[in-house]
């Protein structure tokens, strides 16, 4: 009879160890890691304190702690993705879509040129449920939630000379980035792009390999690039969409209204990230044109850009296996 006890109290102290491993835990007993690349005054970084706050806000039980490592700490953006999908390190960062890639071959497409006809487009796909099939496909192949959409910065054309109009930008050299619908899409728009590293750039200006590169307000003002290409032309043909992601077998351990909690944090920290780096990219742009260091002018033949990169978009969807969705996009 003795033995039988024994046997049944054994049983019962597995099945509770069991229990206590598989219910999530308990708020007091969580912090929730975070990674950023950049330090506390960096848009990123306040959109993920932005986001603890938040989750604090709407959570009613006690205060989560939370620890957000910046300045690249843990690493970079490849190094954050590799510990969400194990769940360990760290429990949310934000991440490019080319960093996302290899789990949904559809996600580069958040980043194609002239895929946003402008902010306000950008700002509605990003608030509808258009990317729910790239998030379902991420959750069930990675393991990572994406929580909200930050970013903001708009591309532009950097350049050595003037270039206002079509015309000006035929055969113009630039720089862009590695992936192949970048050089495609600008050819289409009769540019002559090539992918040059990102550190040559500016003495590849300097020296006449090419004449001026694309990007953001940000990094025109960090690098200096303006001393040797001072003109930008808003031709506005990129703006960035920056993921919020949660490692999902974090999410997974927390009791569910602290679930609820870290779902609306994260949409309302996207939106709140938005408007930050998409405030900052005008301010910058400000700041160097009423410094003298920059000439800002329009693109006069902006739609007719859009048409001529239509079929090369169109082209790249369709590898992708994403025509679907890049209708959606542009009925938004």
């Amino acid at each position: 009879m003795f033995k039988q006890i024994k046997k049944i109290s054994s049983i019962a102290i597995v099945a509770s160890a069991i229990t206590a491993l598989a219910a999530p835990a308990s708020a007091a007993d969580v912090t929730m890691r975070g990674a950023s690349l950049f330090d506390n005054d960096h848009a990123y970084s306040k959109t993920l304190i932005k986001f603890s706050e938040l989750v604090n806000e709407y959570y009613d039980g006690d205060d989560v702690t939370f620890d957000l490592r910046g300045n690249s700490e843990l690493g970079i953006e490849p190094d954050y993705v590799n510990f969400l999908t194990q769940g360990v390190a760290i429990d949310y960062a934000i991440i490019a879509p080319s960093n996302l890639a290899r789990f949904a071959d559809a996600l580069p497409l958040m980043d194609m040129p002239f895929v946003f006809r402008d902010l306000e487009h950008w700002n509605a796909v990003l608030t509808s449920d258009v990317l729910a099939p790239l998030e379902d496909v991420l959750l069930e192949k990675a393991d990572l939630r994406i929580i909200g959409y930050a970013g903001g910065g708009t591309r532009n054309l950097i350049s050595n000379k003037v270039i206002s109009n079509l015309e000006e930008l035929e055969g113009h050299k630039m720089r862009v980035m590695g992936a192949p619908i970048q050089a495609q899409v600008f050819e289409a728009a009769t540019a002559a792009p090539s992918a040059i590293a990102y550190s040559e750039v500016y003495n590849a200006i300097q020296t006449g390999v090419i004449d001026g590169l694309e990007n953001e307000a940000a990094s025109l003002l960090q690098y200096k690039f303006f001393e040797v290409a001072p003109n930008v032309t808003l031709t506005q043909h990129s703006i960035t969409v920056r993921p919020i992601v949660f490692s999902n077998k974090s999410f997974a351990k927390l009791p569910e209204d602290l679930q609820a909690a870290v779902l609306k944090a994260g949409k309302e920290a996207g939106d709140y990230g938005r408007e930050i780096e998409s405030r900052e990219d005008g301010e910058k742009l400000k700041q160097m044109a009423d410094a003298d260091q920059i000439q800002v002018s329009d693109f006069a033949d902006r739609q007719v850009l859009l048409d001529l990169v239509v079929p090369v978009q169109d082209a790249y969807a369709a590898e992708l296996g994403a025509e679907e969705l890049l209708a959606a996009i542009r009925a938004k």
